[in-house]
């Protein structure tokens, strides 16, 4: 039988890893570029303690950042995620790819199953993904820092001299110099605590929401269809783990202000946010995270489906075997 081109496993499986990996770098360049701005504003919503408030919302965020940084202090950081997306997207689906496949060779692949590769995938991912974000983060919220040294004297230890933003090559070697490799990967634990969950329930969850709109049993779903999931399968899965993602910002951020709190470990920065700010306050960046993952999964999966990656390696010479 004449199988369709785009979007079968048997072509999937042919082209292999290097076509999944140019799928997951274009989403992901793609992807960062339209949504940084609002996971800027994630970052500095989740850092904000109660004594030190200098935002009230995304907007007010965003507004006030384009003001004291200009329109470019939105993209503060966006380097260092431009440069490590690709190979964390890339890592995320080719894993998840590879896991089902092969839960998949001895019969049916079960709902627990899907939801085994979704956590192999999260875990191959914090790989990149935890020193991906410690740089991020410090670098998204230097800008909040000093925007509060400025508008909100108060909340600044006396003597603290003001510093010029750090670049994320100044930030790396003086982490890897005071802390070595573990110091880019503070927050690891948290990390997997939200990476992991996170995969397990939006891998399947995408799964079974793009086989309601496929055209038939053989056919891929219509790449509208690979969107939409996309989107609602990232944003539920995001919203899910938010009060981890809570945790890990407070964790990986290294600079306070002096009325803010300091954290020792997970359990610790769980029982001072309950105690100080209360159970809303691992909700903090919640409709910022929806709104920044929903679009990032929904263009992973259109460029996924369309089969960009196969398209470009098609015009690369054949190899006779």
């Amino acid at each position: 039988s004449h199988q369709q081109p785009r979007g079968t496993n048997r072509l999937r499986d042919q082209k292999g890893l290097p076509a999944k990996l140019i799928n997951g770098g274009i989403a992901g360049l793609i992807g960062v570029t339209c949504v940084f701005p609002i996971d800027l504003a994630k970052t500095r919503l989740q850092n904000q303690q109660n004594g030190s408030r200098l935002y009230t919302s995304m907007s007010d965020c965003l507004i006030k950042t384009i003001r004291s940084e200009g329109y470019f202090g939105m993209y503060r950081g966006a380097a260092v995620n431009l440069t490590l997306v690709t190979p964390e997207k890339a890592i995320k689906l080719a894993a998840n790819d590879f896991f089902r496949h092969h839960l998949s060779k001895d019969g049916k692949l079960t709902l627990l199953k899907e939801m085994l590769a979704g956590c192999g995938a999260g875990t191959c991912q914090v790989i990149v993904t935890t020193p991906m974000e410690m740089l991020k983060i410090q670098l998204q919220d230097a800008g909040r820092l000093a925007a509060q040294r400025k508008l909100m004297p108060e909340t600044v230890a006396a003597g603290t001299v003001e510093t010029k933003s750090p670049t994320a090559m100044q930030l790396t070697r003086q982490l890897l110099r005071e802390k070595g490799i573990a110091g880019l990967y503070k927050g690891l634990g948290a990390t997997l605590l939200r990476d992991v969950p996170f995969s397990i329930i939006y891998f399947p969850l995408f799964a079974n929401l793009n086989n309601l709109g496929k055209r038939g049993a053989e056919g891929p779903a219509p790449f509208y269809v690979s969107f939409v999931s996309g989107c609602v399968a990232g944003s539920t899965a995001a919203v899910a783990v938010n009060p981890v993602d809570v945790i890990k910002t407070r964790l990986q951020s290294l600079n306070r202000a002096s009325t803010e709190d300091t954290y020792s470990g997970v359990t610790d920065c769980i029982r001072k946010i309950m105690r100080n700010e209360g159970p809303a306050a691992f909700l903090k960046g919640a409709y910022c995270r929806a709104l920044v993952i929903a679009p990032l999964f929904g263009i992973a999966q259109v460029v996924y489906f369309l089969g960009v990656g196969e398209f470009i390696l098609s015009f690369l010479p054949k190899k006779d075997n």
